[in-house]
Protein backbone atom coordinates (compact mmCIF):
# COMPACT_ATOMS: atom_id res chain seq x y z
CA UNK A 1 0.00 0.00 0.00
CA UNK A 2 2.93 2.37 0.88
CA UNK A 3 5.02 1.91 -2.42
CA UNK A 4 1.43 2.19 -4.70
CA UNK A 5 1.00 5.85 -2.47
CA UNK A 6 4.68 6.90 -3.02
CA UNK A 7 4.79 5.73 -6.71
CA UNK A 8 0.86 7.90 -7.28
CA UNK A 9 2.29 10.96 -5.19
CA UNK A 10 5.39 11.00 -7.70
CA UNK A 11 3.15 10.64 -10.88
CA UNK A 12 0.78 13.85 -9.82
CA UNK A 13 0.97 17.00 -10.88
CA UNK A 14 3.41 19.55 -9.53
CA UNK A 15 4.99 16.70 -7.59
CA UNK A 16 7.61 15.42 -10.62
CA UNK A 17 10.52 16.98 -9.03
CA UNK A 18 12.78 19.68 -10.72
CA UNK A 19 15.82 18.29 -12.27
CA UNK A 20 19.24 19.92 -11.90
CA UNK A 21 20.28 21.65 -15.55
CA UNK A 22 23.83 21.34 -16.82
CA UNK A 23 26.04 23.79 -16.77
CA UNK A 24 25.74 26.22 -19.73
CA UNK A 25 21.58 25.51 -20.48
CA UNK A 26 20.64 28.45 -19.75
CA UNK A 27 17.74 28.43 -21.86
CA UNK A 28 16.41 25.46 -19.61
CA UNK A 29 13.98 26.47 -17.10
CA UNK A 30 12.42 23.84 -14.58
CA UNK A 31 13.78 20.25 -15.98
CA UNK A 32 11.11 17.46 -15.40
CA UNK A 33 11.42 14.32 -16.01
CA UNK A 34 8.29 12.62 -17.50
CA UNK A 35 9.61 8.92 -18.11
CA UNK A 36 11.62 6.96 -16.08
CA UNK A 37 12.88 3.57 -17.13
CA UNK A 38 13.68 1.68 -20.75
CA UNK A 39 13.26 3.48 -24.20
CA UNK A 40 10.78 6.61 -24.71
CA UNK A 41 11.57 8.86 -27.34
CA UNK A 42 10.03 11.08 -30.21
CA UNK A 43 7.31 13.22 -27.89
CA UNK A 44 5.29 15.56 -30.33
CA UNK A 45 2.89 18.15 -28.40
CA UNK A 46 -0.75 18.04 -28.89
CA UNK A 47 -2.52 21.00 -30.24
CA UNK A 48 -3.97 21.92 -26.88
CA UNK A 49 -0.08 21.68 -25.12
CA UNK A 50 -1.90 18.83 -22.63
CA UNK A 51 -0.14 15.82 -24.10
CA UNK A 52 2.40 14.08 -25.88
CA UNK A 53 2.04 11.24 -28.02
CA UNK A 54 5.69 9.05 -27.89
CA UNK A 55 7.00 5.57 -28.67
CA UNK A 56 8.14 3.39 -25.66
CA UNK A 57 9.69 0.41 -25.95
CA UNK A 58 7.67 -2.33 -23.97
CA UNK A 59 9.43 -4.29 -21.91
CA UNK A 60 7.56 -8.00 -22.62
CA UNK A 61 8.43 -7.72 -26.69
CA UNK A 62 11.07 -5.67 -26.91
CA UNK A 63 9.12 -3.44 -29.07
CA UNK A 64 8.29 0.51 -29.62
CA UNK A 65 4.57 1.02 -29.00
CA UNK A 66 2.67 4.42 -29.16
CA UNK A 67 1.75 6.09 -25.60
CA UNK A 68 0.36 9.24 -24.50
CA UNK A 69 1.54 11.00 -21.62
CA UNK A 70 -0.01 14.33 -19.98
CA UNK A 71 2.69 16.84 -19.83
CA UNK A 72 2.93 16.72 -15.84
CA UNK A 73 4.00 13.04 -16.04
CA UNK A 74 0.25 11.42 -15.31
CA UNK A 75 -1.76 9.58 -17.48
CA UNK A 76 0.12 7.07 -19.08
CA UNK A 77 -1.63 4.81 -21.64
CA UNK A 78 -0.98 3.20 -25.13
CA UNK A 79 -2.39 3.62 -27.86
CA UNK A 80 -1.71 1.65 -30.42
CA UNK A 81 -2.66 -1.81 -30.96
CA UNK A 82 0.65 -3.35 -29.43
CA UNK A 83 1.10 -5.30 -32.45
CA UNK A 84 4.09 -5.20 -34.64
CA UNK A 85 6.38 -2.54 -34.19
CA UNK A 86 5.15 1.59 -34.04
CA UNK A 87 7.17 4.64 -34.75
CA UNK A 88 6.49 8.32 -35.00
CA UNK A 89 2.81 9.15 -33.62
CA UNK A 90 1.18 12.36 -33.83
CA UNK A 91 -2.13 14.30 -33.13
CA UNK A 92 -4.35 15.61 -35.67
CA UNK A 93 -8.18 17.10 -35.93
CA UNK A 94 -7.47 19.52 -33.04
CA UNK A 95 -6.49 16.26 -31.00
CA UNK A 96 -9.60 13.98 -31.72
CA UNK A 97 -7.64 12.06 -33.57
CA UNK A 98 -3.82 10.43 -33.90
CA UNK A 99 -1.54 8.86 -37.22
CA UNK A 100 1.47 7.00 -36.36
CA UNK A 101 3.66 4.47 -38.34
CA UNK A 102 2.97 0.68 -37.81
CA UNK A 103 4.30 -2.79 -39.32
CA UNK A 104 1.28 -4.64 -38.12
CA UNK A 105 -0.63 -5.60 -40.97
CA UNK A 106 2.86 -7.69 -41.87
CA UNK A 107 2.77 -9.53 -38.77
CA UNK A 108 1.73 -9.16 -34.99
CA UNK A 109 5.10 -10.56 -33.63
CA UNK A 110 8.66 -7.52 -33.57
CA UNK A 111 10.12 -7.29 -37.10
CA UNK A 112 13.78 -8.63 -36.25
CA UNK A 113 16.33 -6.01 -35.69
CA UNK A 114 18.85 -4.85 -38.24
CA UNK A 115 22.14 -6.63 -39.45
CA UNK A 116 24.79 -4.62 -37.18
CA UNK A 117 27.30 -6.27 -38.96
CA UNK A 118 27.45 -3.90 -41.62
CA UNK A 119 27.99 -1.28 -38.95
CA UNK A 120 25.33 0.85 -37.50
CA UNK A 121 22.49 0.69 -39.46
CA UNK A 122 18.92 1.58 -39.36
CA UNK A 123 16.00 -1.02 -40.66
CA UNK A 124 13.63 0.31 -43.11
CA UNK A 125 10.78 -2.06 -41.95
CA UNK A 126 7.28 -2.20 -43.58
CA UNK A 127 5.47 0.72 -41.82
CA UNK A 128 2.78 2.00 -43.42
CA UNK A 129 0.72 4.93 -41.68
CA UNK A 130 -2.41 4.56 -40.12
CA UNK A 131 -4.81 7.08 -38.17
CA UNK A 132 -6.72 6.46 -35.25
CA UNK A 133 -9.14 8.30 -32.77
CA UNK A 134 -7.04 9.66 -29.83
CA UNK A 135 -7.22 6.56 -27.34
CA UNK A 136 -6.17 3.97 -30.59
CA UNK A 137 -10.18 3.14 -31.62
CA UNK A 138 -10.91 2.13 -35.05
CA UNK A 139 -7.42 2.38 -36.74
CA UNK A 140 -7.31 2.22 -40.20
CA UNK A 141 -4.59 2.37 -42.74
CA UNK A 142 -3.96 5.49 -44.98
CA UNK A 143 -1.11 4.42 -46.87
CA UNK A 144 -0.53 0.85 -48.14
CA UNK A 145 2.63 0.24 -49.79
CA UNK A 146 4.73 -2.56 -49.04
CA UNK A 147 7.92 -0.46 -48.26
CA UNK A 148 8.92 2.27 -45.56
CA UNK A 149 6.41 4.91 -45.20
CA UNK A 150 6.95 6.34 -41.75
CA UNK A 151 8.15 9.83 -39.80
CA UNK A 152 4.94 11.64 -40.39
CA UNK A 153 4.21 15.15 -38.96
CA UNK A 154 1.38 17.50 -39.60
CA UNK A 155 1.30 20.66 -41.25
CA UNK A 156 -0.16 24.00 -39.23
CA UNK A 157 -3.62 24.15 -40.48
CA UNK A 158 -3.99 20.44 -40.05
CA UNK A 159 -4.85 19.41 -43.55
CA UNK A 160 -1.61 17.96 -44.47
CA UNK A 161 0.80 15.15 -43.41
CA UNK A 162 4.34 14.94 -44.73
CA UNK A 163 6.78 11.61 -43.99
CA UNK A 164 9.39 9.64 -45.37
CA UNK A 165 8.88 7.08 -48.03
CA UNK A 166 10.67 3.94 -49.79
CA UNK A 167 8.00 3.69 -52.51
CA UNK A 168 10.13 5.20 -54.88
CA UNK A 169 12.98 3.29 -54.27
CA UNK A 170 14.84 5.96 -52.40
CA UNK A 171 14.52 7.31 -49.36
CA UNK A 172 12.13 10.87 -50.08
CA UNK A 173 9.88 13.31 -48.81
CA UNK A 174 6.22 12.92 -49.69
CA UNK A 175 2.90 14.86 -48.47
CA UNK A 176 -0.44 13.89 -48.62
CA UNK A 177 -3.92 15.27 -47.26
CA UNK A 178 -5.33 13.11 -43.71
CA UNK A 179 -7.22 11.20 -45.38
CA UNK A 180 -4.15 9.27 -47.48
CA UNK A 181 -5.16 11.01 -50.92
CA UNK A 182 -3.00 13.51 -53.09
CA UNK A 183 0.63 11.73 -52.61
CA UNK A 184 3.24 13.86 -53.72
CA UNK A 185 6.54 13.54 -54.14
CA UNK A 186 8.98 16.59 -52.82
CA UNK A 187 12.64 15.57 -53.02
CA UNK A 188 14.42 13.78 -55.77
CA UNK A 189 18.13 13.55 -55.40
CA UNK A 190 20.08 10.11 -54.41
CA UNK A 191 20.05 9.70 -50.59
CA UNK A 192 18.13 9.76 -47.39
CA UNK A 193 15.55 13.01 -47.04
CA UNK A 194 13.37 12.40 -43.78
CA UNK A 195 12.32 13.58 -40.39
CA UNK A 196 10.53 16.66 -42.12
CA UNK A 197 8.78 19.36 -40.19
CA UNK A 198 6.66 22.38 -41.58
CA UNK A 199 7.38 25.60 -39.89
CA UNK A 200 4.74 27.76 -37.79
CA UNK A 201 3.70 29.52 -40.83
CA UNK A 202 3.29 26.49 -43.40
CA UNK A 203 5.24 27.84 -45.92
CA UNK A 204 8.81 25.68 -45.38
CA UNK A 205 9.64 22.23 -43.92
CA UNK A 206 12.73 21.44 -42.33
CA UNK A 207 14.53 18.24 -42.52
CA UNK A 208 17.68 16.02 -42.41
CA UNK A 209 19.52 14.60 -45.64
CA UNK A 210 22.31 12.97 -46.50
CA UNK A 211 23.01 12.40 -50.30
CA UNK A 212 26.08 10.32 -51.82
CA UNK A 213 28.88 12.33 -53.29
CA UNK A 214 30.90 9.33 -54.40
CA UNK A 215 30.91 6.66 -56.46
CA UNK A 216 31.48 4.11 -53.61
CA UNK A 217 29.10 6.35 -51.16
CA UNK A 218 26.12 5.44 -53.69
CA UNK A 219 27.28 2.16 -54.17
CA UNK A 220 27.34 1.53 -50.18
CA UNK A 221 23.66 3.77 -49.98
CA UNK A 222 21.97 1.31 -52.45
CA UNK A 223 23.12 -2.09 -51.43
CA UNK A 224 21.96 -0.94 -47.98
CA UNK A 225 18.44 0.49 -49.02
CA UNK A 226 18.55 -3.03 -51.46
CA UNK A 227 18.15 -4.71 -47.48
CA UNK A 228 15.60 -2.37 -46.65
CA UNK A 229 18.56 -0.77 -44.42
CA UNK A 230 20.53 2.52 -44.12
CA UNK A 231 23.69 3.83 -42.17
CA UNK A 232 22.36 7.37 -40.75
CA UNK A 233 25.51 8.29 -39.64
CA UNK A 234 26.31 11.33 -41.62
CA UNK A 235 23.34 13.89 -41.99
CA UNK A 236 22.72 17.86 -42.29
CA UNK A 237 20.05 19.91 -42.12
CA UNK A 238 18.12 20.86 -44.85
CA UNK A 239 15.12 23.38 -45.46
CA UNK A 240 12.88 23.70 -48.51
CA UNK A 241 9.35 25.60 -49.23
CA UNK A 242 6.63 23.62 -48.88
CA UNK A 243 6.23 22.15 -52.54
CA UNK A 244 9.39 21.16 -52.51
CA UNK A 245 11.30 24.01 -54.31
CA UNK A 246 13.98 26.07 -52.96
CA UNK A 247 15.86 22.73 -51.50
CA UNK A 248 19.17 24.49 -49.54
CA UNK A 249 21.46 23.10 -47.20
CA UNK A 250 21.62 24.98 -43.37
CA UNK A 251 24.31 23.03 -41.84
CA UNK A 252 28.13 21.86 -42.80
CA UNK A 253 29.03 20.79 -39.66
CA UNK A 254 30.18 16.80 -40.05
CA UNK A 255 28.52 13.92 -38.38
CA UNK A 256 25.05 13.55 -37.99
CA UNK A 257 22.72 16.08 -37.33
CA UNK A 258 19.23 15.33 -37.21
CA UNK A 259 15.68 15.71 -35.75
CA UNK A 260 15.63 19.64 -36.99
CA UNK A 261 12.27 21.30 -35.41
CA UNK A 262 11.45 25.19 -36.20
CA UNK A 263 11.80 27.70 -33.12
CA UNK A 264 8.60 29.35 -32.71
CA UNK A 265 9.63 32.41 -34.51
CA UNK A 266 10.10 30.90 -38.11
CA UNK A 267 13.71 32.05 -38.40
CA UNK A 268 15.50 29.60 -36.22
CA UNK A 269 16.01 25.74 -36.35
CA UNK A 270 16.20 23.19 -33.12
CA UNK A 271 18.09 20.12 -33.98
CA UNK A 272 20.67 17.30 -32.28
CA UNK A 273 24.01 16.86 -33.43
CA UNK A 274 27.23 14.74 -32.65
CA UNK A 275 29.09 17.05 -34.80
CA UNK A 276 31.84 17.76 -31.91
CA UNK A 277 32.49 14.16 -31.86
CA UNK A 278 30.80 12.56 -34.94
CA UNK A 279 31.90 8.48 -33.50
CA UNK A 280 30.34 9.02 -30.23
CA UNK A 281 26.54 9.07 -29.26
CA UNK A 282 27.04 12.45 -27.03
CA UNK A 283 23.97 14.21 -29.16
CA UNK A 284 23.55 17.87 -28.13
CA UNK A 285 20.79 20.55 -28.99
CA UNK A 286 21.08 23.17 -30.93
CA UNK A 287 19.52 26.34 -32.67
CA UNK A 288 20.97 27.76 -35.76
CA UNK A 289 19.54 30.78 -37.83
CA UNK A 290 17.82 29.61 -41.63
CA UNK A 291 20.74 31.00 -43.15
CA UNK A 292 23.28 28.70 -40.91
CA UNK A 293 25.10 31.33 -39.09
CA UNK A 294 24.21 31.76 -35.07
CA UNK A 295 25.02 28.59 -33.98
CA UNK A 296 24.53 28.04 -30.45
CA UNK A 297 24.52 24.92 -28.13
CA UNK A 298 21.71 24.40 -25.74
CA UNK A 299 22.30 21.62 -24.00
CA UNK A 300 25.49 20.46 -22.35
CA UNK A 301 25.05 17.36 -21.46
CA UNK A 302 27.60 14.19 -21.49
CA UNK A 303 24.58 12.02 -22.52
CA UNK A 304 22.30 11.74 -25.69
CA UNK A 305 20.09 14.59 -26.33
CA UNK A 306 17.98 14.92 -29.40
CA UNK A 307 14.07 15.08 -30.55
CA UNK A 308 13.36 18.60 -29.64
CA UNK A 309 10.15 19.93 -30.34
CA UNK A 310 8.73 22.96 -28.38
CA UNK A 311 4.94 23.20 -26.95
CA UNK A 312 2.17 25.02 -29.24
CA UNK A 313 2.92 28.54 -27.53
CA UNK A 314 6.64 28.17 -27.34
CA UNK A 315 6.97 28.25 -23.35
CA UNK A 316 8.29 24.22 -23.10
CA UNK A 317 10.49 22.39 -24.77
CA UNK A 318 10.24 18.31 -24.61
CA UNK A 319 13.06 16.20 -25.60
CA UNK A 320 15.02 13.00 -25.29
CA UNK A 321 17.56 12.04 -23.11
CA UNK A 322 20.05 9.79 -21.71
CA UNK A 323 20.86 11.90 -18.76
CA UNK A 324 19.87 10.28 -15.29
CA UNK A 325 19.62 7.03 -16.47
CA UNK A 326 19.54 4.10 -14.10
CA UNK A 327 21.27 2.05 -16.55
CA UNK A 328 23.39 2.47 -19.93
CA UNK A 329 21.43 3.87 -22.41
CA UNK A 330 18.18 3.95 -21.18
CA UNK A 331 16.10 7.17 -22.63
CA UNK A 332 13.42 9.51 -20.77
CA UNK A 333 11.76 12.40 -22.01
CA UNK A 334 12.46 15.68 -20.03
CA UNK A 335 10.01 19.10 -20.91
CA UNK A 336 11.51 22.46 -19.33
CA UNK A 337 10.54 26.30 -19.72
CA UNK A 338 11.85 27.77 -22.35
CA UNK A 339 13.82 30.79 -21.38
CA UNK A 340 14.40 32.83 -24.62
CA UNK A 341 16.53 35.59 -23.43
CA UNK A 342 18.58 33.99 -20.64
Amino acid sequence: MLATLFFALLQAPNVVPVVPTDSGEAHLRNIRQLTFGGQNAEAYFARSGRQLIFQRQEADTGCDQEYVINTDGTGLHRVSSGKGRTTCGYFYDDDHRIFYATTEHAGTACPPRPDYSKGYVWALYDYDIYAARADGRDARRLTENPHYDAEGTLSPDGKTIVFTSLRNGDLDIYTMRVDGSHVTRLTHTLGYDGGPFFSPDGKQIVYRAWHPQTAGDSSDYKGLIAQNMVRPVRMEIWVMDADGSQQRQVTNLGGANFAPYFHPDGRRIIFASNHKSPRSRNFDLYLINLDGTGLEQITTSSEFDAFPMFSPDGRQLVWASNRRGTVQGETNLFIAEWVEQP
